[in-house]
């Protein structure tokens, strides 16, 4: 007999617009399944090693790193923007630091899927979960707009999927 694993069914959230500057780089799944091409984990490195969490002006007041999804070429498949950074609160002021990239969130439908663990298979293991539960639920349409992590403390994530409703 084997053991059935359950995880928590995602919540329906709906977000206001706001803003995330840091860092970014242009990738794709297939290219992130390759250590040898793959980008996002040299982006965190640069992003800690270089306190970019403390050189962005007027950050949001709740002190969450975010890791925001964007700039989609098609869906799951095709190229997209992965932005490491902080909320702001005058978005505006991120073009004053050299290097920094500000992104938009989209206000709108987001289904959250959280995830405990060790860094980084926790997030690798919750976007495991996203695809997983995308393909055995095709009636909800995922909007390939923005996306994003909210870390909420060491080992902990809320992944947040702009959804069609």
């Amino acid at each position: 007999m084997t053991a059935t694993i359950t995880f928590p069914a995602p919540t329906s959230v709906q977000i206001p617009a706001f803003s995330v500057a840091g860092i970014s780089v242009r990738t794709r799944n297939s290219e992130e399944m390759n250590p040898a091409i793959a980008r996002l984990g040299g982006l965190w490195n640069r992003f800690f090693s270089q306190s970019w969490e403390r050189q962005l002006p007027s950050r949001g007041d709740d002190g969450r790193i975010f890791g925001v999804y964007s700039a989609y070429e098609s869906n799951e498949h095709g190229a997209f923007d992965v932005t490491a950074g902080v909320a702001v609160a005058e978005p505006h002021l991120a073009q004053a630091v050299p290097g920094a990239h500000r992104v938009d969130i989209e206000a709108g439908d987001y289904l959250v899927f959280t995830g405990e663990g060790d860094m980084p298979q926790m997030v690798i293991d919750t976007w495991m979960r996203i695809w997983h539960y995308f393909a055995d639920n095709p009636q909800v349409q995922r909007r390939f707009g923005t996306d994003f992590e909210a870390y909420e403390g060491p080992g902990k994530v809320s992944i947040h999927v702009g959804v069609v409703l």
